[in-house]
């Protein structure tokens, strides 16, 4: 056993077949200890994790300057309430804030930050009658009851309903179809940048802009979900600037505290003048912990020149998935944006997650057919190296399986 194991993976199991509500599916190991790209389980086995933390290990798995950090603010405060005023929570805010643009309020998860965005798109066009949020086909905006809403597959939406009203749905990257559906109710355009769960989709290049201007010609509110795209995946401070399109809301969540719980929503001076108040509040929003997690991500992120390492190991995913491309049939489209990596097939992708775990890396399938990964942004050119060469030889013994079955 790995000796920060207490149990082994088994007995951790057996634990949970007890407890714990069987609502995830999860893989047979339990893990005990993490450093960088690299995970271990309570066995003693190493796995490299392309895709550590489902997106929230920006710098991997336990970065130093982070853990000192927070274990320091551990001997002072752990939570405050929003009743009072606290250092770390302005200084966090002026840090994201002066990166980007307008103000900030901060809660525990990206789902929070979304609806909190779409509560506030209605809140400020209520005076006029807005209440409508258009938001895309093969979206992800979170899980509770508007943001599962606002997530435009019907799979999510399967038993739970009847959903809340006032939404409506849009095809990717077709203007002329959002120009239909927005109405003098339409209070907000909500889309993800890149979409992540929907299979690493890169929005056309002149699509952006065009729903800035087409919320500008109607007095909509543009929204961008950043949850996944934000703070630095994309080789950007925030995806928004990728495109040079800034929106009037921002949310924020995943990589934002490099780890621990914390989201965010930015907006414009102007439209934060409408959160009032008694209007929406988060207990845990803003505490010591999780700003001071934040200010540490942020600041490893420029000691240690992250911007910068994210194109380059961008570019080093980017060749050896095309070079694979050329090879294998079974390779629809490479996608890669910074450090969100989406490899589409045209067969299953699935039985490649474990495929891949059993050869020593963690990936995820999402969308059936796509290969994402989420690298630590802090990636190394030997660890990009072997994590590919364990990718390709998965998807060469995925492909030779599908030419025997056909």
């Amino acid at each position: 056993m790995h000796p920060n194991a207490q149990r082994s993976s088994h007995a951790t199991i057996d634990l949970f077949d007890k407890y714990v509500i069987p609502n995830y599916t999860r893989y047979p190991i339990c893990l005990v200890q993490g450093e960088g790209s690299y995970i271990w389980d309570a066995e003693g086995n190493r796995y490299l994790d392309l895709f550590p933390g489902w997106g929230c290990n920006i710098l991997g798995y336990s970065p130093p300057h982070l853990v000192r950090r927070v274990q320091d603010q551990l001997k002072h405060l752990i939570h405050v309430p929003n009743t009072w005023y606290t250092e770390a929570q302005g200084e966090f805010a002026e840090a994201l804030c002066t990166r980007s643009f307008g103000k900030a309020f901060f809660c525990n998860s990206g789902t929070e930050a979304n609806e909190g965005a779409i509560k506030l798109a209605r809140l400020h066009g209520s005076a006029s009658g807005r209440f409508r949020i258009i938001s895309f086909e093969d979206s992800f905006h979170g899980r509770t009851y508007a943001a599962v809403t606002a997530t435009a597959q019907p799979k999510y939406h399967e038993g739970i309903g009847p959903l809340v009203p006032g939404f409506d749905y849009a095809p990717r990257n077709d203007l002329d179809a959002v120009r239909k559906l927005c109405t003098h109710e339409t209070a907000g355009i909500l889309i993800e940048p890149v979409q992540g769960e929907g299979g690493v989709n890169i929005p056309h290049a002149d699509f952006l802009a065009g729903l800035r201007k087409i919320a500008d010609d109607t007095g909509a509110l543009l929204i961008f979900d950043e949850v996944q795209t934000g703070m630095a995946r994309l080789g950007t401070w925030f995806g928004y600037q990728q495109w040079n399109v800034q929106p009037d809301i921002l949310t924020l969540a995943k990589g934002l505290a490099g780890g621990v719980p914390c989201g965010a929503i930015i907006a414009t001076n102007e439209v934060s003048k409408s959160l009032k108040p008694g209007k929406h509040s988060s207990t845990f929003g803003g505490n010591p912990l999780a700003m001071t997690a934040g200010l540490a991500t942020i600041e490893t992120i420029l000691q240690d020149r992250i911007l910068e390492n994210v194109e380059r190991q961008s570019a080093r995913f980017r060749t050896h998935f095309e070079k694979l491309k050329r090879e294998l049939p079974i390779i629809r489209e490479v996608r890669v944006r910074g450090m969100m990596i989406g490899i589409d097939l045209t067969i299953p992708g699935t039985p490649a997650v474990g495929m891949a775990m059993q050869r020593g890396v963690l990936i995820n399938c999402t969308h059936n057919t796509v290969i994402r990964l989420l690298p630590a942004l802090n990636i190394t050119e030997a660890q990009v190296d072997e994590g590919a060469a364990v990718v390709s030889e998965v998807l060469r013994d995925l492909a030779r399986q599908h030419h025997k079955a056909a």
